[in-house]
């Protein structure tokens, strides 16, 4: 079956569904982030993918919404379509829509929450588009509505983390707060859930666990709640690097010296964060690697040829301690 009969069909069957949606002029949708379909013709053989992102809410997504638009170009044989979904599941599930009507060959999203996408991804099925995971994975019983997820152990992401705060604390009875991501996330989830099983055993506890959905600002003012509400915190374990910069804003704002003081641990690696662990600011990050691009890019091709992939790829992830973080820094490409 040829790829424009493929899509024309993608998009018969999608309007059965789009019939039922309500357009709203005040929401974002997707626009053309590659190239245009030129009178040469040259768009035709490239391959047309929709990528729905999280939103831009940090550093890292930052760094990984330029490693997809810098990689998926048309020079690489890719027209891509991008939008940002607000850290709203509601606009991706719009957009992932939207996909399916232009019957696009490949669609990718990184998802907002775990949950709540089977409805949408079986009209992506239906309509014969292969979905591709970026980032964070969906909780769904049904592992034929995508055809691979590309990225971190988030798990292992807390689990290293909290295996480097019992070597080096415990038996110092360590009070915890911890910034969680946005709740209902896969890294949120999967990061508190390793690094509670790491410290499990020790003499650390966690006093109070709140989300700051990732932000700088959140992270900042859920740690002046947490430091008006106790003062004997001495660690801090962010979800993401963003949280811990704002967690030491706070800190500093209340007299307190981070690094000292309260010890922080983060998530991430982007420069702003493995700069402020140089400094000593921060006293641990977790690497997550935001670089997917090439990766989506080999996997898209792979699955418009209609060659098998790996369910499961996994980035690699490094861990930095402040010698590390001064040695990584010049180097650095997010």
């Amino acid at each position: 079956m040829s790829r424009n009969f493929r899509r024309a069909s993608a998009a018969v069957l999608a309007a059965m569904t789009a019939t039922a949606l309500v357009a709203c002029s005040s929401e974002q949708t997707p626009t053309d982030a590659g190239s245009d379909a030129g009178s040469d013709g040259a768009a035709s053989e490239s391959i047309t993918l929709g990528f729905s992102q999280v939103g831009a809410e940090s550093g890292w997504r930052a760094a990984n919404t330029k490693s997809i638009q810098d990689t998926l170009t048309a020079e690489n044989g890719f027209d891509l379509k991008f939008s940002d979904a607000q850290q709203k599941q509601e606009n991706q599930i719009q957009a992932i829509r939207s996909y399916i009507q232009q019957g696009v060959d490949v669609i990718a999203f990184a998802p907002v929450v775990e949950t709540g996408w089977d409805a949408v991804l079986q009209e992506a099925k239906a309509a014969s588009i292969p979905v591709i995971l970026t980032d964070r994975a969906v909780d769904s019983e049904d592992d034929t509505l995508y055809e691979s997820f590309i990225g971190s152990d988030f798990v292992k992401e807390g689990e290293t983390a909290g295996t480097w705060a019992k070597e080096q604390y415990d038996g110092e009875g360590y009070k915890v707060v911890e910034l969680q991501g946005t709740t209902g996330a896969a890294p949120m989830i999967d990061r508190q859930k390793g690094f509670a099983d790491a410290i499990a055993g020790s003499d650390m506890e966690i006093i109070d666990s709140q989300t700051g959905n990732f932000t700088r600002t959140e992270g900042k003012q859920v740690m002046e709640g947490f430091l008006q509400k106790y003062d004997d915190i001495d660690l801090v374990f962010a979800h993401n690097d963003d949280m811990g910069l704002g967690a030491i804003e706070a800190i500093e704002a209340a007299g307190k010296v981070p690094g000292k003081d309260i010890k922080i641990i983060t998530v991430d690696g982007v420069k702003d964060g493995m700069q402020a662990l140089a400094d000593g600011k921060i006293n641990y990050i977790v690497e997550c690697n935001p670089l997917l691009g090439p990766d989506l890019a080999e996997i898209a091709k792979k699955v418009v040829a209609g060659e098998e992939v790996e369910k499961r790829i996994v980035t690699k992830d490094e861990a930095f301690d402040q010698e590390a973080a001064k040695a990584a820094l010049p180097d650095r490409q997010y």
